[in-house]
């Protein structure tokens, strides 16, 4: 009897709880929406203009502030549904668009798109985010596997890297085709009317009645796969169905308005907290469309505080995902906390398999790698825009070399050795930033680091203009020494507490890297025009410009640099063993490490003042050197700044000739070659436990 009375006391309660619930997030969007819509140059009186009547109001409600909000809606609930979805089934809060590489799929071919001729507005375009976003989601979710949360970030978040550099790639060589996708690269609700919001709802819709429909089975896969599979649910199909549906609504956000950084991350994290407080929240059939209400309340909260902070007219040039992103490097930052590296991790970010053969001649394979490279410069300087021949680099040595083989060799010359001294500063300082937190997969690129250092320069180079000077390379340098410092001062002050366990190293360099990226987007999107294109192949990590008095000046560093680590080496060697061995033998780790990082802060401001933010070189050069000589750092040090030397020497070489007279930065080579490595690093440990 008390069974029976308690059913229909109990779930009408539920009931009127979850009516309450979706009421009050549709009131709190609709609040949103009237002060979005209040929001511009004229006022809120508009509105009632509009409402009244006037000719001119209306159209400015309904062609000018409707249509943005609108895309916020359209975007918000997209991704916020998209990301709960993909939290869900892979069983990780960490899991989005974004670090599953699905917007940066989704923009890559919409860029090929663009270039190529074909139609990127509307169902083509969606077609083709589709397709790109489902394919970077495959790739990630096969080089990861399914051992740990930080795998998947790891694998979704370099793959992003390469796509994003691949798309970077295209935006510099095709300007005219490509204008104006930087801004909306980053996001942007900009829009040309209501036509084109309208086109994807039905659509919308559609996966929108799919997810609800499958929400019970996603309830049942949280039970685990097996539990699930023992009740009915055909486990495979289902993720499979649920991944494309997520996909889909990312496409319609990427194309209608870009990639907005980490909404899809944000609105399922803030419906989980509140899931724990409020159990009405917890069944799919109410948390997949509270996602979608708080991504909406997100991304619209982000246009207003870019355009309070800016103004209406100013923040028509702002990407509004610069904030998005921004909230969302402060949120992956803080879920960090709840996470320590496990058995899976510490496989998944081990030091690798070491080539016996290899290991017991570490004296000949450094000597062979050290031929590579004098053979590789040479070489360097006959290829380019133009072929040299050996003879005319022998004659341009013996000073009797004719005015035009001259020419093009010194203009070649600060370029190569700005970029082997640059390889050999990020070699060792990924070494370093590597062995202080006990992580290969911990590139100073990853970290945060180097787009630190970007934006410090990028400040500089903007920022000089501005109050009157002309930022020099010592200002650079500066400008990069502070980025790059004040991106370690916050991964020290964030994981010092943990013990800069693995994966909280690596989660809050993702995040200081989201962070600073965006930051870097704000500057660039806020310069002037003629300026944008200096600043992206800048940022790209390219040569041109380099001079050699400042390559030199780098190359200095470098050594100085390395010739720190040969002498710290058994210190090194020590701190990665475990916290107490180094204590027992009187090494201060706390010590060792600090002063690694400040070696490689510096390394890293002095490489990205020549060249550029480069990525790729200070993870791809220690793994390299790893596999050949095993983990101890004398033997390591040295040849991964001689592999770093020789990688971006290729990179830059490359970049120069193979679309010659056309230039490809040297960074976005490199992570066209690291990137594929990565992945391979991390399926090859799929397997390790």
């Amino acid at each position: 009897m008390t069974l029976t009375h308690a059913v229909p006391v109990v779930q009408p309660s539920r009931a009127r709880h979850r009516l309450l619930g979706a009421l009050l997030g549709l009131g709190i969007v609709a609040a949103l929406g009237i002060a979005h819509l209040a929001q511009g140059t004229t006022g809120a009186h508009v509105l009632w203009d509009a409402l009244a009547g006037d000719p001119s109001a209306r159209a400015l409600v309904l062609d000018g502030r409707l249509p943005r909000l609108a895309a916020a809606l359209v975007v918000g609930i997209c991704l916020g549904m998209a990301g709960c979805v993909l939290q869900s089934i892979t069983r990780n809060p960490l899991a989005s668009p974004d670090t599953l590489a699905v917007n940066a799929g989704a923009a890559l071919t919409l860029a090929v798109g663009a270039i190529v001729g074909w139609p990127v507005a509307g169902f083509a375009g969606m077609g083709l985010a589709f397709v790109g976003g489902l394919a970077a989601a495959a790739i990630a979710l096969l080089a990861a596997g399914d051992r740990s949360p930080v795998r998947l970030v790891l694998a979704g978040s370099v793959l992003t890297l390469g796509l994003s550099s691949v798309t970077g790639m295209l935006i510099l060589l095709d300007s005219q085709r490509t204008q104006g996708l930087f801004a909306w690269g980053a996001g942007s609700l900009d829009q040309s009317g209501m036509a084109g919001v309208l086109q994807p709802v039905p659509l919308v819709l559609v996966g929108v009645v799919l997810l609800l429909a499958l929400a019970p089975r996603l309830d049942l896969l949280g039970l685990g796969d097996d539990a699930a599979a023992s009740l009915g649910v055909p486990v495979g199909r289902t993720k499979g169905a649920l991944v494309v549906v997520a996909v889909l609504l990312s496409a319609v956000a990427v194309t209608l308005c870009g990639p907005l950084g980490f909404v899809g991350l944000c609105a399922p994290v803030a419906v989980t907290g509140l899931a724990r407080r409020y159990p009405g929240l917890r069944p799919h059939r109410v948390r997949v469309p509270a996602s979608g209400l708080a991504g909406a309340a997100v991304v619209i909260v982000a246009d207003l505080v870019v355009r309070a902070t800016l103004g209406a007219q100013a923040a028509v040039d702002i990407p509004t995902g610069v904030v998005t992103t921004i909230v969302g490097a402060v949120v992956l930052i803080g879920l960090s906390r709840g996470m320590r590296s496990g058995r899976s991790d510490v496989g998944a970010t081990g030091m690798g398999r070491t080539l016996e053969r290899t290991a017991r001649h570490p004296r000949l394979v450094v000597a062979v790698t050290a031929a590579a490279l004098a053979a590789a410069i040479p070489g360097a300087l006959l290829l380019g825009d133009g072929l040299l021949l050996g003879g005319d680099l022998v004659n341009w040595v013996r000073g009797v070399a004719p005015g035009s083989v001259s020419f093009v060799v010194e203009s070649r010359l600060p370029r190569v050795v700005a970029a082997v001294t640059a390889g050999v500063a990020l070699a060792v300082a990924g070494t370093l930033v590597q062995a202080v937190s006990r992580n290969p997969l911990a590139d100073p690129g990853l970290l945060g680091v180097s787009s630190g250092a970007g934006l410090g320069a990028i400040l500089a180079l903007v920022g000089g203009p501005l109050v009157g000077f002309t930022a020099g390379s010592g200002a650079v340098l500066l400008g990069a020494l502070t980025g790059a410092a004040a991106s370690a001062v916050v991964i020290v002050f964030a994981c010092a507490r943990s013990g800069f366990d693995p994966t909280r190293v690596v989660l809050v360099g993702l995040g200081v890297q989201a962070g600073t990226t965006a930051l870097t987007t704000f500057l660039i999107a806020r310069t002037d025009p003629s300026d944008q294109s200096r600043a992206l192949t800048w940022l790209g990590g390219s040569t041109y410009g380099a001079s050699l008095a400042g390559a030199l000046v780098v190359g200095v560093i470098a050594v100085a640099g390395l010739a720190a680590g040969v002498w710290a080496h058994h210190r090194l060697d020590l701190i990665q063993l475990d916290a107490d061995t180094p204590a027992l033998l009187g090494v201060s780790t706390m010590r060792v490490r600090a002063g690694a990082i400040v070696v490689s802060v510096v390394l890293v401001a002095a490489a990205t003042s020549v060249v550029g933010v480069v990525g790729f070189v200070g993870l791809v050069a220690p793994h390299l050197a790893r596999v050949l000589l095993g983990a101890r750092h004398r033997g390591l040090l040295v040849l991964a700044a001689l592999l770093g030397g020789l990688l971006a020497l290729v990179a830059d070489t490359v970049g120069r000739a193979v679309l010659a007279p056309v230039q490809l930065p040297m960074g976005l080579v490199c992570a066209l070659i690291g990137t594929p490595v990565f992945a391979r690093l991390l399926i090859a440990t799929r397997g390790d436990r």
